[in-house]
């Protein structure tokens, strides 16, 4: 008997960070990633890597090869699409919802050990400001705002629905993941590499709960083992304002703060025109009117019972924000090697 880690997603922020983990505790990973996806950050040989696409189930199967029914088999989802745009992407649903079909029917043929489901809160219906928001065991898709809210939902539920059919599933529910290890460059790390460069100047006002990615990693983890049948988990940190978000990456790197608001009217009338920008420059828009929406909601969420079952703990956003400064620099560093060696060969 053998105990085996499955990391849909493996290249992911969330994706790439739990398998880190799981490979520092001396655990067997195998990975699935996009055919395309640039996974090097995982260290050669140390995870088994498939290749496909989590909307073709048969592509899935390659992960299931060579597991018996003695060897205890934990698979965790991360793939999927995080999207703020406004505009409705079919891809978004194939992969949030079909994927997540195909991940579930395939734990119940291949009869795992458990299934950790990573959602999000953004599948909470939401309460008006002041309440502060709980797990709930049922989810509609009407019921939240925005197509990757929508797609998390459903997602969600497919999941309790295969608990009710005998499935050993545990939901996790990450508010706005943040930190080292994000070789995507996703919203809040190209929100820090704008600061960095040069390239932000203002903000908004607003705010939402952001967690440390490694904190969520050693959430889903320890959810492996100790989250309950059918259950989920909001793994959240505290509210945080914009202001503050950047007022403490200016302390921490020593540079200028960021002095200009822009009005949430203006911000709003200019949000089609930057989601564009954006697009041309293939990187992720800072403001749009699903951000803009967000960053106006409520974002009061309640981690207590992950706390009380999975014994979850998250640190202070100052040291993530520094361990994120830290990483990109390395990051810019080791990309800058890699250019001029390439430039140098034959």
């Amino acid at each position: 008997m053998k105990r085996v880690y499955i990391i849909t997603g493996v290249g992911g922020h969330l994706g790439n960070t739990v398998a880190r983990e799981l490979l520092a505790a001396g655990e067997t990973v195998r990975g699935f990633a996009l055919p395309s996806e640039d996974i090097t950050m995982l260290y050669g040989d140390a995870v088994s890597i498939v290749r496909g696409d989590v909307r073709d189930k048969s592509s899935l199967e390659p992960l299931f090869f060579g597991l018996t029914p003695e060897d205890e088999v934990f698979v965790i989802h991360c793939a999927g699409i995080v999207s703020v745009a406004s505009k409705f992407d079919q891809r978004v649903v194939d992969v949030n919802v079909r994927g997540t079909e195909n991940v579930v029917n395939l734990c119940k043929e291949h009869g795992v050990k458990k299934l950790v489901y990573i959602s999000s809160v953004h599948a909470l219906p939401e309460l008006p400001h002041g309440d502060v928001m709980h797990e709930i065991d049922g989810f509609q898709e009407d019921a939240v705002i925005g197509l990757y809210a929508k797609t998390k939902a459903a997602a969600t539920q497919i999941v309790l629905d295969a608990v009710k059919e005998g499935l050993d599933a545990t939901v996790i529910q990450p508010s706005g993941i943040i930190g080292p290890n994000d070789y995507g460059h996703g919203h809040l790390t190209q929100m820090i590499i704008n600061y960095l460069n040069g390239s932000l100047t203002a903000c908004v006002e607003g705010g939402y709960d952001f967690v440390d990615v490694r904190d969520v990693a050693d959430g889903v983890i320890a959810a492996t083992e100790k989250g309950k049948k059918g259950e989920c988990y909001i793994l959240s940190n505290r509210y945080i304002p914009v202001r503050e978000l950047l007022n403490t990456l200016a302390r921490v790197t020593g540079g200028r703060k960021i002095t200009t608001v822009l009005p949430l009217w203006f911000a709003r009338m200019t949000a089609p025109i930057a989601e564009l920008y954006y697009k041309i420059r293939h990187e992720s828009p800072l403001f749009t009117r699903y951000t803009l929406y967000t960053l106006t909601s409520n974002a009061r969420f309640t981690n207590e019972k992950a706390k009380r079952d999975l014994g979850y703990h998250p640190r202070d956003i100052g040291t993530t924000i520094k361990d994120t400064v830290s990483f990109l620099t390395r990051e810019r560093k080791n990309l800058f090697v890699k250019r001029r060696v390439i430039k140098r060969l034959p």
